[in-house]
């Protein structure tokens, strides 16, 4: 369908809707244009944990000379049916916030569907893009080059995923980064962990040589690109929804092609401001509705229920839930076609057991032909205030996508420490032939992952073992020292995964960890390039994969182990 076509196909709508006072919508002639911008990233740059959020709609258009300086809790969306609709001359960058060009703290923040030609870059017709987790850079298309840190400093993690880059991009110190469905001239570096699925232009080199740590995956098996709001030539919203791609490779948009899928007019869907009660979000959801929620923070009382198959939920800005009454956050019916995208799940003071469920227990239905998405939903336990949870998101439908999530019980910030933010898992997977693309799993009590269904997929794993236990045995689970960060049940039978990196800081002496990942040694069971490394000064990670793989000490011998293939 052409963008034309897809124009055409919308009903016409008069000015924007209202979208409360941290949605932004720009256009080239509006007036004080880059001052409004600095205006944001001079509040948001700091915002480490403060409550603020801020969605930059750009309709489209030429921005001739533009700065967009990107910090917290900040989005910046091109409203173009195709990402060329909006063309940003000028810059698009993430600075480093900590001292040293450290970027390692770079969270919450990202770019989507639009284009950037970066001639007041960093130099070299080059933007600088140093960020680490919960990054979401989609439907980009840099005219230029990029460079994913600042100067020599660190990064640690990120995301690409339908992004064309017409130049290089660079690496430079990124511990790991995953790339999906992609194109460039040329990537270059590599530290611990680089997985590319379905990317044409994947770099050269074979696992686990030093400068060529990188994974490839020709083809992307099965995925839903993220839904994306956009206006029609008429100033029409509508958000458009693509449809299910399989064995892809690539951009969904070349060419000025709008892919497959279908578009939802902005009438149908509530558009939600913080204030709006659970209560009142579930009864437009409940009569039919589609919810798009607006920047800000929303304190809720009980879940929001998602149960109508097809229901589109999709944040702007970084859109906040928490519940402090022990409710969880979201529950979703084993429906066909539901998508999630946006979301900041944040842990309240009681414990809800579980912030996120994605089906019911003991739920049979297949959803092959229309599974469940999930994309770009991020979970914090602490950091903000202290927080608690058993589980922060639990999968029990049956062929669940999971397209970028970054799962975290802080280790900085307020409310921080083994007793104030206490959270067993990240992640707990029931269903069955679960895919996931782009998992972050970080400083859980015990496995950070523990996945129970058959047929799982997992492209990049990235995990931080907690940094804080107190002693060994406060931090021994019924397999040895320490909990596994990556655990399949002794009952699957086919698993795989690509691309997985285990991270120890341990910050109390006497703390070790036996195995990063543990397996059942079943012949449909299977694991490619794997790292582990041990950080700071403490402890050590004795085996990568059951008792397989070299140790990664920290004192003594080496920090950083690999194995190519297990078993």
């Amino acid at each position: 369908m052409s963008a034309c076509v897809l124009a055409a196909s919308m009903h016409a709508q008069a000015g924007p809707p209202d979208f409360g006072p941290h949605v932004h919508v720009l256009n080239p002639a509006t007036p004080g244009l880059q001052q409004r911008i600095l205006d944001i990233y001079e509040a948001q740059q700091p915002n480490h944990f403060g409550p603020r959020r801020d969605a930059i709609l750009l309709m489209p258009g030429r921005y001739e000379n533009l700065r967009i300086p990107v910090g917290f809790f900040t989005q910046v969306l091109g409203l173009g049916a195709q990402p060329d609709d909006v063309d940003v001359v000028g810059d698009l960058r993430s600075t480093a916030l900590l001292d040293n060009d450290n970027a390692t703290v770079n969270f919450w923040r990202g770019a989507e569907n639009f284009a950037i030609t970066p001639t007041l870059g960093i130099g070299d017709n080059t933007m600088q893009w140093a960020v680490s987790q919960a990054i979401p850079f989609r439907r980009m298309h840099v005219r230029g080059n990029m460079r994913l840190n600042q100067k020599n400093g660190w990064a640690s993690g990120g995301w690409f995923a339908d992004v064309r880059v017409d130049g290089r991009v660079d690496s430079a110190t990124q511990q790991q980064w995953i790339s999906r469905n992609s194109e460039w001239g040329r990537w270059t570096g590599s530290n611990w962990n680089m997985v590319f699925v379905g990317v044409p232009q994947a770099p050269a080199g074979e696992f686990p040589a030093p400068g060529e740590r990188f994974t490839r995956v020709d083809r992307t098996p099965v995925v839903r690109e993220k839904p994306y709001l956009f206006v029609d030539k008429d100033g029409g919203y509508a958000v458009r929804v693509p449809a299910l791609r399989h064995d892809s490779a690539g951009i969904s948009w070349a060419g000025g092609a709008v892919a497959p899928g279908r578009t939802l007019p902005i009438s149908r869907f509530f558009i939600a401001r913080p204030g709006d009660t659970a209560a009142k979000i579930n009864a437009q959801l409940a009569a039919g509705k589609h919810l798009l929620l607006t920047p800000g923070e929303y304190l809720l009382t009980q879940p929001l229920l998602l149960n109508r198959p097809g229901t589109v939920v999709l944040g702007i800005g970084l859109p906040t839930l928490r519940s402090d009454n022990g409710q969880a956050l979201v529950k979703t019916a084993d429906a066909d076609g539901l998508t999630v995208a946006g979301l900041f799940l944040d842990a309240g003071r009681r414990d809800s057991g579980v912030l996120m469920e994605v089906g019911r227990p003991g739920g049979g239905r297949r959803h092959r032909a229309d599974p469940i998405a999930l994309h770009d939903v991020f979970f914090r336990i602490g950091g903000a205030a202290a927080g608690r949870v058993g589980t922060a998101l639990r999968i029990h439908a049956h062929d669940t996508l999971v397209d970028h999530t970054w799962i975290w019980r802080a280790d900085h910030g307020e409310g921080v420490g083994w007793t104030s933010n206490p959270a067993a898992h990240g992640l707990v997977v029931d269903g069955e032939d679960v895919t996931v693309y782009g998992l972050f799993v970080e400083h859980f009590q015990q496995e950070q992952v523990l996945w129970r269904g058959n047929g799982g997929r997992v492209y990049f794993y990235q995990s931080e073992i907690p940094y804080d236990p107190p002693t060994q045995a406060e931090w021994t689970s019924a397999t040895g020292r320490g909990f596994a960060s990556y655990k399949v049940a002794d009952s699957v039978t086919s698993h795989e995964a690509w691309g997985l990196g285990v991270y120890s800081v341990f910050l109390k002496p006497g703390v070790v960890l036996d195995r990063a990942i543990e397996v059942p040694e079943k012949p449909g069971v299977r694991l490619h390039h794997m790292i582990t490394v041990c950080l700071v000064d403490k402890g050590s990670i004795e085996h990568v994969a059951n008792d397989a793989g070299d140790a990664a000490h920290c004192q003594g011998g080496s920090n950083t182990a690999t194995l190519n293939e297990f078993p």
